[in-house]
């Protein structure tokens, strides 16, 4: 099979031209043009960012494919489903407050935002997943579903329980309605080393479900009759006191997340982008963002999801580390305790990073180093088994 091509284009911008021109050159250098937009629907799937976390993509970047989208004779609308953790969108009132506050207002992006599985996150569409092993159904937010095109337009970044967030999870994890959420993380339980636990009670404060307890010393446990698996307590916990146990739950979640993806873009014209940017070591799902841990790389853009993921992750773990930040400080700990030097990460430039080091199985596997816990490779594996794309890529660059 041939590679994907992926396209590329880096932050570098000449006076007189802005990185969204280079973001609808690269739109149009991938081939958008050669889907038919005229009069049909288009769900621009994106993430509205939680209020308080300032790493998700700014409206900016929407208005330029709503824009792209318009002028070849679409209806784009932003949209995105509701989540099932403690927080401002789990409803579509509170989601759409929380949208136009991060300033994705019609006015801004020139589209209007409708939350794809409504109100209360029960507006769903059940699809069947053509070769789905784990599940044989997804159920997807109408909204999502109704649409004639689907555009992904996602903010690549480190996940607590995937390993990443890119597209394929955007996809997938982003368009399941809050029952369809709740069947994804369903097989990834965390547990607590109560050695670590300092008894702050952040992670219960942070769980929709209740199902985080004290006892008498103070220290959590977690009840996997009530718990879900959605990780929200892994990334919440300041000392490393919660981890998911078992290999095969941050695998099971990811091949599910695949799965609803392949149902999702099943059937129509789909098209995909990627800013690799702020890249934060945790979802922006959180009120909240940790510093970039790598410099930011550019945008990417491909018809195959599978793909633009794989070259976003090769191009970050190919990337210098930011001294200071939980990457940083992660990859200095691990050498102090083998009595290594510190590795000087940020001496190195470009795309070279540490792809002379160990490539993507050893230290340097940035994601994993931050959540090592997580295999973020069983993302792009399944999706490949399933047809969903190819990790194999051509990468073309658009000056």
């Amino acid at each position: 099979m041939a590679p994907s091509k992926v396209y590329f284009t880096d932050m570098r911008c000449r006076i007189g031209t802005s990185l969204l021109d280079k973001m609808d050159k690269l739109m149009l250098a991938a081939g958008v043009e050669r889907i038919n937009f005229q009069n049909a629907f288009v769900a621009i799937k994106i993430h509205f960012g939680e209020p308080g976390n300032l790493a998700f993509l700014r409206p900016n970047f929407a208005k330029t494919v709503a824009d792209r989208v318009k002028k070849l004779g679409g209806m784009p609308f932003l949209t995105d489903a509701n989540t099932l953790y403690v927080g401002r969108r789990n409803n579509a009132l509170l989601h759409m407050d929380a949208a136009y506050e991060n300033g994705f207002t019609p006015l801004s992006t020139g589209c209007h935002v409708i939350i794809a599985d409504g109100l209360k996150g029960a507006d769903e569409v059940e699809v069947p997943i053509e070769g789905g092993v784990h599940l044989k159904t997804a159920k997807i937010g109408r909204a999502i579903m109704d649409a004639d095109i689907f555009i992904s337009l996602n903010h690549f970044k480190g996940h607590e329980l995937t390993g990443f967030g890119g597209a394929i999870k955007n996809i997938g994890m982003g368009s399941g309605s809050r029952a369809g959420k709740m069947i994804m993380h369903n097989n990834g339980k965390p547990r607590v080393a109560h050695d670590k636990c300092v008894g702050c009670r952040t992670c219960a404060r942070y769980c929709n479900q209740d199902a985080i307890t004290f006892n008498e010393e103070k220290k959590a446990s977690i009840n996997h009759e009530l718990c879900v698996g959605c990780g929200r307590c892994i990334a919440t916990c300041n000392f490393d006191a919660i981890d998911t146990p078992w290999q095969g739950s941050s695998d099971d979640v990811n091949i599910r997340m695949v799965e609803y993806a392949k149902a999702v873009l099943d059937g129509r014209p789909n098209f995909h982008i990627s800013v690799v940017n702020h890249v934060s070591p945790n979802c922006d799902c959180h009120g909240e963002n940790d510093a970039a841990i790598i410099p930011d790389i550019g945008i990417f853009a491909s018809f195959d999801p599978v793909a633009l993921d794989k070259a976003c992750i090769d191009a970050v773990n190919a990337a210098p580390v930011i001294p200071g930040t939980v990457l940083g400080d992660r990859i200095g700990n691990q050498l102090e305790g083998k009595g290594e030097a510190a590795c000087d990460c940020a001496s190195h430039s470009g795309h070279s990073g540490h792809a002379g080091h160990t490539g993507h199985t050893g230290r340097h596997d940035h994601f994993h180093v931050v959540h090592p816990s997580t295999n973020w490779r069983s993302q792009i594996e399944h999706a490949e088994a399933l047809g969903l794309g190819s990790g194999n890529y051509e990468l073309v660059t658009i000056r």
